[in-house]
């Protein structure tokens, strides 16, 4: 099924259901390497990876995202916010994933008529100030899939604690995302969703205009190596046939590497940023067999005009295609006015 995404380790290989939860739609977040990141501010895209940063400044706020992707697929999402009296801040959201158009044979291989395959989360997130620095939030997200004439469900929540400094400077988050099952199956096997504890920083310097961010990632699991056969942890000698095996403070320096991404925002104006980031593991896991090449890397910019704020991104994921992502956000009461 489409829906399955393997991940391969030296030690297991996991199924899982409903990988596309693991898709990022803000460009912002593309552009920083991730699919969460821990800033304070008004981005309702930040919010709905991570609830805890849901607000009140978010009230009457929609954002729009699209994903170009390969092979003709693509993805994307729209949310909007709501500050709602003596229950707190909300975002509801929408993401789907449409991966197009296929044609239909059946098991003599004649051809029957086309199908679609698409992926769908509704979002519900809450979020709520505990103190003048702490703040929590969740988000309930139920997971609809249509392949063809099958379909499944499943339901997934998020829970996130923040800690804002008083200054505005640092803000760090810890995360478990998609806590969830699947109800309704395609098969009547039952997959594992992807669960996944994570946890972030962020720094702005106080007399320049950068924000440096660091997200440490699969938390859950230490070993997120696997054999590569272009780079394999050891080596025989052809001679003797002796093993060499890797050296274990890399390997342990590599594996450390793995569960951590790091971005930067340039930011000379609250109107204009550029950000930049890189997924080590993304790299070393989409690196060409001819050595370097652009694979973790990740860009973007974003500006904004009066109620609007466009941000585009791109994200290497090896060196012939990467996905394009455009953000546009929009203050509707500013735009009522």
């Amino acid at each position: 099924m489409l829906l399955l995404f393997f991940k391969g380790t030296a030690q297991q290989t996991t199924s899982y259901t409903a990988a596309f939860l693991n898709l990022s739609t803000s460009s912002r977040l593309a552009a920083l390497g991730s699919n969460y990141i821990s800033v304070n501010d008004d981005d309702i895209t930040v919010a709905a990876a991570a609830p805890s940063f849901i607000n009140r400044s978010m009230d009457n706020m929609m954002s729009l995202s699209v994903v170009t992707h390969f092979s003709g697929s693509g993805y994307g999402s729209l949310l909007y916010g709501k500050e709602i009296k003596k229950l707190g801040s909300f975002v509801f959201g929408l993401q789907y994933v449409n991966y197009g158009t296929f044609d239909g044979y059946d098991e003599d291989e004649n051809p029957t008529s086309s199908f679609t395959a698409a992926d769908y989360m509704f979002m519900v997130g809450w979020g709520r100030d505990l103190s003048k620095t702490i703040r929590m939030g969740a988000a309930f997200k139920p997971v609809l899939s249509h392949y063809e004439s099958y379909t499944a469900f499943a339901a997934v929540f998020d829970l996130a604690l923040t800690y804002n400094s008083p200054n505005e400077l640092f803000s760090a988050t810890v995360m478990a995302r998609n806590i969830g099952a699947q109800l309704v199956t395609f098969n009547g096997y039952s997959e594992e969703i992807p669960f996944e504890l994570t946890a972030g920083l962020s720094y702005k310097l106080p007399k320049a205009p950068f924000r440096l961010y660091l997200t440490a990632t699969e938390l859950q699991h230490w070993n997120l190596k696997y054999e590569d056969v272009l780079n394999p942890s050891y080596t025989e000698d052809p001679f003797t046939g002796t093993i060499k095996e890797e050296n274990i403070v890399l390997s342990i320096v590599d594996n450390v590497a793995r569960h951590t991404v790091v971005g930067v925002e340039f930011c000379p104006s609250k109107a204009f940023n550029v950000r930049l980031g890189y997924n080590y593991r993304r790299a070393k896991e989409m690196q060409a067999a001819q050595g370097f090449n652009f694979s973790g890397f990740s860009y973007g910019f974003g500006f904004r005009i009066k109620n609007f704020t466009l941000a585009y991104s791109r994200n290497n994921y090896h060196q012939g295609q990467a996905p394009n992502y455009i953000t546009i956000t929009m203050d509707l009461d500013r735009l009522i006015k």
